[in-house]
């Protein structure tokens, strides 16, 4: 497992790269179902770091 500060970090950059996300989506640049995806891989991302997978 992470530690709380490598942790905390890894959550910053997911909630800095999900708000991207999002505001493409909402800018039109990016349909939902990418969108999703991308989301998607971010969270795996956040979670192989939670469990010390990187």
């Amino acid at each position: 497992m992470a530690s709380d500060d490598e942790l905390e970090d890894e959550v910053a950059a997911f909630l800095d790269v999900a708000e991207r996300v999002y505001d493409e989506y909402d800018d039109g640049y990016i349909d939902a179902d990418a969108a999703l995806s991308r989301l998607g891989d971010h969270v795996s991302d956040l979670r192989d770091a939670y469990e010390g997978d990187e």
